[in-house]
């Protein structure tokens, strides 16, 4: 495997839902972006199983993660 490879670094695969609230705006000041990022991480705390659906490899489960 390479070592930019999704099934390395499973956070990678989250990208695609924390950029909808981001993709395609620009933002006044950083605290701005800090902001709209904070609340959709938030969201995202209440959705663990969209969450471990995307990041749950197999190997990452058997070893306990």
């Amino acid at each position: 495997m390479l070592s930019h490879s999704p099934e390395l670094q499973p956070a990678e695969r989250l990208w695609t839902v924390i950029d909808e609230q981001i993709a395609n705006q620009s933002f006044e000041t950083l605290d701005d972006l800090e902001n709209v990022l904070s609340h959709r991480c938030q969201s995202l705390l209440q959705q663990q199983d969209l969450i471990r659906g995307l990041t749950g490899f197999y190997w990452l489960i058997k070893i306990g993660f």
